[in-house]
């Protein structure tokens, strides 16, 4: 009966041990992250039209954010894009838009678009990781996002259009 019970005992204290041995061996491995990286899809293509004299600005490859996924997601967790791409938010209504940085990894212009294509109003050099609100100073339809100081450089101003086909 003795016997019985030291082996009760032995089989315990060695069980604990092994379960032990195994937690504390478990916590001690990395847990490796997998990083996704997120590459540019062309999906149309969007000219920027000065309203002075209606000429073409620039063309550039664009991808659509037309639903509540893409719209939420934009361009975060980019680490670039391209001087001649950019991203083009389609919402299904006119309304005053607000957009901010949130995992966003490239600094951005943010271009606000009537549902006639026509600039509402634009917030430049918008800080990557920035959660301030960056909002339209009218109703929008469309948003554009390209890399910051290209509104700048293009010369763009309230008043100025969009053409764009969706491939």
């Amino acid at each position: 009966m003795k016997r019985c019970l030291y082996m009760r005992l032995a089989l315990v204290f060695f069980g604990s041990l092994a379960l032990l041995n195994f937690s504390c061996n478990d916590q001690k491995k990395p847990k490796a992250v997998k990083q996704i990286i997120v590459t540019f899809k062309k999906e149309g293509e969007l000219q920027l039209i000065k309203a002075a004299n209606d000429s073409v600005v620039v063309s550039l490859d664009i991808e659509i954010a037309d639903d509540d996924y893409q719209t939420q997601t934009g361009l975060m967790y980019r680490k670039s894009m391209a001087h001649h791409q950019g991203m083009l938010f389609i919402f299904p209504d006119v309304d005053y838009r607000s957009f901010y940085m949130k995992n966003t990894e490239i600094p951005l212009d943010i271009i606000y678009i009537s549902e006639t294509k026509t600039i509402v109003s634009i917030q430049k050099h918008a800080q990557p990781m920035d959660e301030t609100s960056l909002p339209s100073e009218g109703p929008a339809k469309y948003v554009l996002e390209v890399n910051a100081g290209l509104s700048d450089e293009w010369n763009l101003e309230k008043g100025d259009r969009i053409a764009f086909s969706i491939l």
